[in-house]
């Protein structure tokens, strides 16, 4: 066996299973992508120990997104894109031990960012303080509605118990907190419990991707371990789906032996196709027995799973592999150096979609989906 047939071997050997798959895999005709990162972009936000601002609840001037950037939220207002991401501070070591807050930048293209000095949503002395602080405000999504309300869906951490709040806006910069989303759902049962990661449901309507209604009602799919339901009839005060026996409802689950193996956790806003609701979400391998060996232990992939608008708790379709996996060496570094693309923030914006993520709980990227590239 001569040299160069010694390094063919060992680059096939070197180079990920994962790559192969992702390469040679071809999306359904119901699914959306391929994403392509474009090129010599990314990553698009990064920290930045020089942006200072005075925290409320210190009272001292702090570099407030001087230690990671990440899991970002995307809107379309005026002809722009606006990325609200979620920034930490150099608070605490460790994940979940540092305060987050959402800084704002703007972006005539839908990549080259503009930043703003300070964040636009904080913990604060208000009403949500004790549900905001000391961990913060984290992981917005939002989406819009015809009339031009921003509606965001994030979460709120004490360092105690994580809840899903819900905060409205007409220009994406001055918000209104509304609380957490099932403070009154069954006389409050529901909240206390853990809660997290909120896919409202939108559609496509001349050109515009705008908050929509199933069965004449406003909906999401949410949670992070599975997916369940919630649905509302003024976009604040959410009903999460439950089951027979009062729990609940689990519409999808990891998959033992999938990339998804030990959790699945909604991601952007949901879409109403021709073909169904499509859901984007983040899968996470497991560390042990049960993963997906093609992927690294612990990665975290994108997958797509689709529903039945008549029944949209029943799965019609779902992706056995994932549609976006980490690659770049940002995406493999940080606080999650096992591998991580973590999608939140997805737009139609000049005719393509712009698919905004978190990498590897620290930098924040952006891959763009051409449906004209498809004809």
């Amino acid at each position: 066996m001569n040299g160069i047939t010694l390094r063919i071997l060992f680059l096939i050997v070197a180079v990920p299973v994962a790559f192969f798959a992702t390469a040679q895999y071809k999306l359904p005709g119901w699914a959306l992508g391929p994403f392509i990162r474009p090129a010599h972009v990314n990553p698009v936000l990064s920290p930045d120990t020089q942006s200072v601002f005075l925290d409320p609840m210190s009272r001292k001037k702090l570099a407030w997104e001087a230690g990671d950037v990440f899991n970002p939220a995307a809107a379309v207002r005026n002809g722009n894109v606006y990325v609200l991401y979620r920034a930490e501070d150099r608070s605490g070591m460790g994940i979940g031990k540092r305060t987050s807050r959402l800084g704002i930048a703007e972006s005539r293209d839908g990549i080259k960012m503009k930043k703003e000095a300070e964040p636009v949503f904080y913990p604060d002395e208000d009403a949500q303080k004790e549900y905001e602080w000391p961990g913060g405000c984290e992981d917005p999504r939002i989406a819009v509605t015809e009339e031009g309300l921003y509606v965001m869906l994030y979460t709120q951490w004490n360092r105690k118990v994580a809840r899903l709040a819900v905060a409205t806006s007409k220009d994406l910069k001055r918000w209104t907190k509304h609380g957490p989303a099932f403070l009154k759902a069954y006389n409050g049962r529901f909240k206390d419990q853990f809660s997290k990661s909120a896919s409202i449901v939108t559609k496509v309507e001349n050109g515009k991707q705008v908050i929509a209604k199933v069965k004449g009602k406003y909906m999401m799919y949410w949670g992070e371990r599975f997916m369940n339901i919630a649905t509302s009839d003024d976009l604040v005060n959410w009903e999460p789906a439950v089951d027979e026996k009062g729990g609940l409802q689990m519409v999808v689950k990891p998959r033992p032996g999938y990339f998804d193996s030990d959790l699945t956790e909604c991601g952007p806003p949901a879409i109403i196709t021709d073909k169904g609701i499509l859901v984007l979400y983040n899968g996470k391998n497991k560390g042990g027995l049960g993963r997906d060996t093609s992927y690294t232990a612990n990665t975290y992939a994108a997958g797509q799973v689709l529903f039945d608008p008549e029944d949209p708790s029943r799965v019609i379709s779902r992706l056995d592999k994932p549609f976006f996996v980490p690659t770049e060496s940002f995406e493999k570094s940080g606080q999650y150096p096992a591998g991580t693309v973590f999608i939140e923030g997805l737009v139609y914006f000049k005719s393509k979609w712009f698919l905004y993520y978190g990498c590897a709980d620290s930098r924040v990227g952006v891959a763009v989906y051409d449906p004209a590239a498809d004809k």
